[in-house]
């Protein structure tokens, strides 16, 4: 009788909490959402704007000095606080906001979802300061953040729960939060669909039969995607190192950054790879595509955000799986549209060590049709892809190999 009145009191609590940060980022995800189309339209009207990309380089340092946020650490912060290593100021939900907006205005490579994280996670754990909460509720609250942010932005509130529970500790997850992860998730979404932006979905064209032969095509492809996603993953980090060691200043850096993405945009002659790229995804699942776009998707990726410019790494991902994917699909004898489909979640699979949300976004963004290849193509892809990941305060607790 005691333990069902604790559960009574806990759900009753965690109900009206996560509804409550449901709500304000639901808010504030529609309003993000706008503004980031807004940037993307003007961006793409006045592609001129790519030569003062090194100027929104220096404003974006200069905020985050002028916030204190100099060693800001990004959504790594975020997923430090869920173990309590971290405290995310709630300045960084303002901050991460307006930052990302310039860097898509002008033409910077990045994503919303890495902001949004960033953004749901602060509120999260702000909201739990507020309540006197202790830190392990601190840290719940930082996870609904996560889910409803993640929901409100990408439109899938399933994997949004999932990919918020999964990402800080791969191998274990806490289903304590589960309530306050899908109610938040939902929440969100709701809010954001009243306000008229509908969730993402996409339709393959063609899903081949279950067999022997096109089992054997996915795990290639999956084989494919894992070493993709380490080559971004090995790319990212290496690149921002090497700014750190040639050019320690980060005003300089954030020059130097804008300066190289300003004139690939003109040597190339287009601005497919500038901002999160969504027109080209969309392409891609149609079976159209670049077979370079996912190199050069890399490249200008890890020229941005190693400068310094903000944003998010999951967009991108979806870009160059995606792509990826379509290209290498006609040699595999896979439908093209299928193959981008199945690189993007075996992609994001790579790079962020979450299978199961991998697999639950599928059928939020494909339908339920084919989950099998997709199954097969995250499981080859989280084995083989190894322990690096986009995120490195993120641990992975089980090898992924043995039991142990």
């Amino acid at each position: 009788m005691i333990r069902i009145k604790e559960n009574i009191i806990a759900f009753s609590k965690w109900s009206a909490v996560s509804i409550l940060i449901g709500i304000i980022l639901g808010y504030v995800g529609f309003l993000f959402h706008t503004v980031l189309e807004f940037a993307t339209e003007v961006r793409e009207n006045n592609i001129y704007l790519v030569w003062f990309l090194p100027v929104a380089g220096v404003v974006i340092v200069l905020l985050y000095k002028l916030c204190g946020m100099e060693k800001d650490k990004g959504t790594n912060c975020i997923i430090s606080s869920v173990r309590k290593e971290d405290s995310p100021p709630l300045i960084l939900a303002p901050l991460i906001f307006v930052t990302t907006a310039i860097t898509h205005l002008f033409g910077g490579s990045a994503g919303r979802e890495g902001a949004a994280l960033q953004m749901g996670g602060s509120v999260g754990y702000f909201v739990g300061e507020k309540l006197k909460f202790d830190e392990k509720d601190k840290a719940t609250a930082t996870m609904c953040g996560m889910s409803g942010a993640f929901s409100a932005l990408f439109g899938t509130p399933v994997a949004g729960s999932v990919f918020a529970m999964e990402i800080t500790n791969v191998g274990i997850m806490n289903y304590s939060v589960i309530v306050p992860c899908v109610l938040c998730a939902v929440t969100g979404r709701l809010v954001v669909q009243s306000l008229g932006v509908l969730p993402s979905f996409y339709k393959v064209s063609f899903v081949p039969q279950l067999s022997v032969i096109a089992v054997i095509k996915i795990v290639v492809l999956g084989i494919l995607c894992a070493v993709v996603s380490k080559l971004f993953c090995m790319v990212l980090d290496k690149t921002h190192s090497l700014y750190e060691k040639f050019i320690p200043n980060k005003l300089l850096a954030s020059i130097v950054g804008g300066l190289e993405i300003s004139v690939l945009t003109f040597v190339l002659g287009t601005g497919d790879y500038n901002g999160a790229g969504t027109a080209i995804i969309e392409k891609a699942l149609v079976g159209e595509t670049e077979v370079y776009a996912f190199a050069l998707k890399i490249l200008f990726t890890a020229i941005t955000l190693g400068a310094g410019f903000k944003g998010g790494e999951i967009v991108p991902t979806l870009f160059i799986g995606a792509t990826f994917g379509c290209a290498v699909s006609p040699v595999l004898g896979i439908d093209p549209s299928f193959g981008a489909s199945l690189g993007m979640i075996a992609l994001f699979c790579g790079v962020t060590n979450c299978p199961l949300s991998s697999l639950v976004m599928s059928v939020e963004l494909f339908g339920g049709q084919g989950l099998v290849f997709y199954m097969v193509a995250v499981a080859v892809s989280y084995l083989l892809s190894g322990y690096q990941g986009l995120y490195s305060s993120q641990k992975i607790i089980y090898s992924k190999t043995k039991m142990e």
